[in-house]
């Protein structure tokens, strides 16, 4: 899966609706996951009550070193249910704890002639697959060194590292092994039925056009006890680049084309 660049369509993974803006390409699944900065985490913690749980949890997906696959690493607390049931789930000869784990992020309100037509640009991804606990204590430091890095680039580093006995035993890190993944883009301008771009009453009565969605980092805030009279450098460097990408991904998304829909085949 490392040298992979799509994941395979099967029936977990296939998109059915809205496919002319399906994605199984393993570079665009992985951005999406890993620039989101909550992940949704979907299971069902009893087989005998089919009814799914939901947690927001920190994520992220690598490449360990010594590992031939890429896995979604997932950051959780030692007691908590998620991580006793996935140990359970390999206690019992099972590949893992079935996972479904789910990511969106929102680039544009859409607004279009009709209350029916409006949309959002946006990117979301879906992925599934078997989680484990992470035993060996290499792997844990580098995938928590891994999460750490996805809040804030350079952050562990930059902190006081390594974690200590306590810490190393009350966190805990879940792999999920990823089976299957897809996902969605929209980008561009609204797109109207034909009857309505007909109906010159409707165009010159209602504004259509996007307006472009991101999250703003603000300024960094000292904390109570921070003795550190400047921000750091990295800190400063984060806030200043990432500003700058999500407001230029979401303006130049509300600018291009609307999505092409695929034509469909027909007989010669």
């Amino acid at each position: 899966m490392a040298e992979q660049s799509t994941y395979p369509q099967t029936g977990e993974n296939k998109v059915n609706r809205y496919k002319h803006q399906a994605t199984y390409d393993v570079d665009t699944i992985h951005g999406i996951v890993n620039t989101t900065p909550v992940l949704h985490v979907s299971f069902v913690p009893d087989p005998s009550i089919p009814a799914p749980i939901v947690l927001p949890m920190i994520g992220q997906i690598g490449l360990y070193p010594n590992d031939s696959t890429w896995n979604c690493y997932l950051h959780g607390y030692v007691s908590s249910r998620l991580m006793n049931l996935a140990s359970a789930a390999i206690s019992r000869g099972e590949p893992g704890l079935p996972l479904c784990v789910a990511a969106t992020k929102v680039d544009g309100f859409v607004l279009s002639l009709t209350p029916n037509s409006h949309n959002y640009n946006y990117r979301s991804a879906v992925m599934h697959g078997f989680a484990s606990i992470v035993e060996d204590v290499d792997e844990k430091i580098w995938a928590m060194r891994l999460i750490t890095n996805s809040v804030v680039p350079e952050r562990y580093e930059n902190t006081r590292v390594p974690p200590d006995g306590a810490e190393m035993q009350s966190t805990r890190i879940l792999k999920m092994r990823i089976t299957g993944a897809s996902g969605k883009v929209r980008e561009g301008v609204p797109e109207d039925e034909r009857k309505d771009l007909k109906r010159d009453d409707v165009l010159d009565s209602v504004w259509t056009g996007v307006i472009p969605v991101y999250e703003k980092l603000g300024e960094p805030v000292p904390g109570p006890y921070n003795r550190v009279k400047k921000v750091p450098d990295h800190v400063v460097r984060f806030v200043k680049e990432e500003n700058a990408i999500r407001e230029t991904y979401a303006s130049d998304a509300a600018r291009k084309p609307a999505p092409l829909k695929r034509v469909k085949r027909t007989e010669e």
